[in-house]
């Protein structure tokens, strides 16, 4: 039985969300081949919104609610989500996260990811990259099927940021997702009382940590009303993948 705070979806729905996710993560592999040295925020925006159109596929952040000022958030160095794309040029070495919901067929899947301009990760950029991107995967790992709790993903999460000595951002959490971008539950990347919520088959969720080289501490601009960066200044890096609750385990819908 699906979790009643998620809902329930059918089979059409479900198929949706596996076929949108592969668009998603499609788009991020012209993404990684497209972005260099030299490109500004808004000619990637403007990149993704022609990607989006040719897949077939529309905008999410462009929709009435959340009505946000791009199609895509792109988080650069400092920066850790929801940052508007702006007329910024990327330099090399500069650590940037693409973070995007696309909606296919009424249903929305929401994926992120971070990388390194025009050069491989290295030193303390590579150690923030790997184990933030390991530690998504830890929390995917620890899903076991119906039953599992939002617990079991959050410390499990926490487990290897907290070893890579790496800042845990607590004030922002993965969520439930489908017909809508946010949806009950919360899913926090650190370990809270309780067990949290009981996740059940059928259930999707959107797994998301974020962390830092220095402090858990963030704040909103207020400038555009949108982008949170690190209080201390510190780089940031995001990992993020739609996942859907089986019987005995877990499906990464946003991956091919």
């Amino acid at each position: 039985m699906a979790n009643p705070i998620t809902g329930r979806k059918t089979p059409e729905q479900l198929q949706a969300m596996r076929d949108g996710g592969a668009i998603l993560a499609c788009i991020f592999a012209d993404i990684r081949a497209h972005v260099q040295p030299g490109m500004s925020e808004l000619d990637i925006n403007d990149f993704v919104t022609e990607k989006i159109k040719l897949y077939g596929a529309t905008p999410t952040y462009r929709e009435p609610v959340p009505n946000f000022p791009g199609v895509i958030c792109i988080s650069t160095n400092e920066e850790v989500v929801h940052s508007v794309p702006t007329d910024y040029v990327f330099e090399a070495g500069d650590v940037v996260s693409f973070d995007l919901v696309i909606t296919y067929k009424d249903m929305k899947t929401d994926s992120a990811f971070t990388m390194v301009i025009g050069e491989q990760p290295s030193g303390a950029k590579k150690h923030l990259i790997n184990l933030t991107e390991r530690s998504l995967y830890a929390g995917i790992d620890a899903i076991h099927g119906d039953g599992t709790t939002t617990n079991e993903i959050g410390a499990a999460v926490e487990a290897v940021l907290s070893k890579g000595k790496l800042g845990i951002v607590r004030d922002l959490v993965g969520h439930g997702i489908g017909l809508e971008m946010h949806m009950p539950p919360d899913i926090p990347n650190y370990k809270t009382r309780g067990k949290g919520t009981i996740l059940r088959a059928g259930d999707t969720v959107a797994i998301e940590p974020m962390a830092t080289l220095g402090g858990d501490r963030v704040v909103t601009s207020e400038e555009d009303g949108w982008t949170i960066s690190t209080r201390d200044g510190s780089l940031a890096a995001h990992f993020e993948h739609t996942v859907l609750i089986t019987e005995d385990g877990a499906e990464i819908l946003t991956k091919v």
